[in-house]
C-alpha cells in the first residue's frame, strides 16, 4: 500500500517499519567485524562484479583507474555508502539517497573522512522523479524486497535512468533455497543477520523484475547469482540465481524521459 511521504507529500513506496529496522543498524554499517560482517563480505564480491561489468557495459576501459569518470550514478537505498563509495572511486559522479536519516548522516561523515566528493540526501526516489532527474547508472541493491509496492518502485527507479543507461537490481530470489539459506540459516540458525531482516514473501524472482520493466523500455543485459563458498566463507558470482542475484537492465535509447 502506498503512503504519503511526510516531508514531500508525494506517494511513496517506503515501508516505515523497514526503514526503522535499518536505521537502528546505521552505526554498525562500516564495522567489518560487527553485526554487518556478513554484509561486508557479500559487498566485496558485489562491488568486484560491478567494477568489472559496469565499465564494459558503458563502453569504458575497465583497466583505467577511473573507468566511470564523469558518468552520473544514483545509489537508491544507499545505506551508509558501502557501494556508493567504491563507485565514486571509479570516477562516477555519485548521489546516494536513503529514507533513513541516520544512514545518510553516517554515509556523509564517512565520505568526508575519505575525501570523496559524494552527494547524499535523505530522500525517496519519487522526489527525484518529481525533479526530473536522470542518471547514466541507477543502482538498487537489496532494496526492492523491503519496499511497500514492488511495481511502483520499479517504475519509479526506471524513470530515473537516462535513455541508454543501466538499472542494476540486486535482491533475493523467491525460492525454497532462499528461504532455507537467507531466512532459516542466516537469521535463525547462524545469526548472521538480525531476525526479521527479511520477509520471504517479498522476495522477487528475476523473471518478475524483467517482465515489469520491459513495458518501460528496459531489456535484460545480464543476470548472475552470488553464493557463499562454505569452505572459504567467501562470496563469489555464479550462474545460479536461486538465492542472491544481480540483474542489469538497459533502458532503450528512444525511451521517453
Amino acid at each position: 500500500m502506498l503512503r504519503k511521504d511526510i516531508k514531500t507529500g508525494l506517494a511513496s513506496t517506503v515501508d516505515p517499519d523497514e526503514i526503522a529496522r535499518f536505521e537502528a543498524l546505521a552505526e554498525d554499517w562500516w564495522n567489518p567485524d560487527g553485526r554487518m560482517k556478513l554484509v561486508h563480505s557479500f559487498n566485496a564480491a558485489r562491488v568486484a562484479h560491478l567494477r568489472n561489468r559496469l565499465p564494459a557495459l558503458m563502453v569504458r576501459d575497465a583497466r583505467l583507474e577511473r573507468p566511470l569518470d564523469e558518468l552520473t550514478l544514483l545509489d537508491v537505498g544507499c545505506g551508509a555508502g558501502l557501494v556508493t563509495e567504491p563507485m565514486a572511486r571509479l570516477g562516477a559522479l555519485a548521489l546516494g539517497i536513503d529514507a533513513a536519516e541516520r544512514n545518510v548522516r553516517v554515509a556523509t561523515i564517512h565520505a568526508d573522512q575519505a575525501g570523496l566528493p559524494i552527494s547524499y540526501r535523505q530522500a525517496v526516489p519519487e522526489e527525484l522523479v518529481a525533479e526530473r532527474r536522470q542518471f547514466d547508472i541507477v543502482l538498487s541493491l537489496e532494496v526492492i524486497e523491503h519496499v511497500a509496492d514492488t511495481d511502483r518502485f520499479l517504475a519509479t527507479s526506471g524513470g530515473l535512468v537516462a535513455p541508454g543507461g543501466l538499472l542494476v537490481i540486486g535482491t533475493l530470489n523467491r525460492t525454497l533455497v532462499s528461504f532455507v539459506k537467507a531466512i532459516v540459516g542466516a537469521e535463525y540458525v547462524l545469526g548472521w543477520l538480525p531476525r526479521g531482516t527479511h520477509d520471504w514473501r517479498r522476495f522477487v524472482r528475476p523473471d518478475e523484475i524483467a517482465s515489469r520493466l520491459a513495458p518501460l523500455g528496459f531489456s535484460v543485459v545480464e543476470t548472475c547469482g552470488l553464493e557463499l563458498a562454505p569452505i572459504t566463507m567467501r562470496w563469489h558470482t555464479t550462474s545460479s540465481c536461486n538465492t542472491n542475484y544481480l540483474q542489469i537492465h538497459r533502458r532503450g535509447a528512444q525511451a521517453a524521459a
